[in-house]
């Protein structure tokens, strides 16, 4: 029978623990740390997906701020923002939530994030640490990816591990932290030849391309486990799990697998943040 990776009750466990640790920050520091969330325009994923962050916070008593700007919000306004939250001490993480609007420099304006507050792991100078297997906030999602299957015992090293997506913050990263596990890791994208031909050799298959069930159950072979970290319209996943349940050993529910651990893994680094100065 398929092991479930159940994110949500996973992070409820790990907000019990985080809970303690914010009332130790408390009685440490003279004010409260923060999550600061910028979000620009008008995206109703984006709206709903912050406002899950704020009440992950609120759960276990750690600040929260959102800056909502406007959809029409330039580059250089953008960067004057997140330079303020870079210099207000009580804010230990910034999250710029993607995607923005096209007419900003989404790189530049990630880049500009002080890195010891990049919880989100967005920043070049984070990836680029992370995937030399040096110290630093690593992209959410990936690392609640490794946190969820570290919780479940699933056996990383010296497994094939296949990414189907390659984006800046989900794609690409996880394939350097599954690489730092000690997996053989290939990563898939648009222009991959046979892809079915390379899901099917994979021990780990990793949906990470926002396309509703396009990696099809007859791809995974048996006793694979399946990361799904796509979520479509109508909850659905980015691997059509449900033609392989009897035969995978384990999967991410969507939802309810990979998305809280994302938001518990912002909220860990955040915690990390702060209890920096207080060491």
């Amino acid at each position: 029978m398929a092991v479930i990776l159940n994110g949500k009750e996973t992070s409820k466990k790990y907000e019990e623990e985080f809970k303690n640790r914010v009332e130790v920050l408390k009685s440490k520091l003279d004010f409260l740390p923060t999550l600061a969330t910028i979000i620009v325009g008008e995206d109703m994923a984006s709206k709903t997906y912050v406002n899950m962050k704020c009440r992950a916070c609120e759960r276990i008593g750690l600040g929260s701020k959102v800056v909502a700007l406007p959809e029409n919000t330039t580059t250089e306004e953008l960067l004057s923002v997140i330079q303020n939250l870079n210099n207000d001490k009580s804010i230990c993480g910034i999250l710029l939530q993607h995607p923005v609007p096209k007419q900003i420099n989404e790189r530049l304006c990630f880049d500009a994030i002080d890195i010891s507050k990049d919880v989100d792991g967005v920043n070049s100078m984070s990836f680029g640490l992370v995937s030399m297997g040096e110290d630093a906030y690593k992209c959410a999602t990936p690392y609640g990816i490794i946190r969820l299957m570290k919780e479940f015992n699933i056996e990383m090293k010296g497994k094939r591990a296949v990414v189907v997506g390659r984006s800046a913050i989900l794609g690409k990263p996880l394939a350097m932290l599954l690489l730092n596990e000690d997996c053989t890791v290939t990563i898939c994208h648009s222009k991959t030849v046979n892809l079915e031909e390379e899901v099917r050799g994979a021990d780990i298959v990793v949906g990470a391309l926002g396309k509703a069930k396009f990696i099809k159950s007859d791809w995974i072979k048996d006793g694979a486990v399946v990361i799904d970290a796509g979520y479509n319209e109508g909850n659905v996943g980015d691997v059509d799990v449900d033609g392989c349940m009897g035969r995978v050993s384990a999967y991410t529910p969507v939802p309810g697998g990979v998305g809280p651990m994302t938001i518990n893994s912002l909220i860990l680094q955040t915690l990390e943040s702060a209890e920096k100065l207080v060491k």
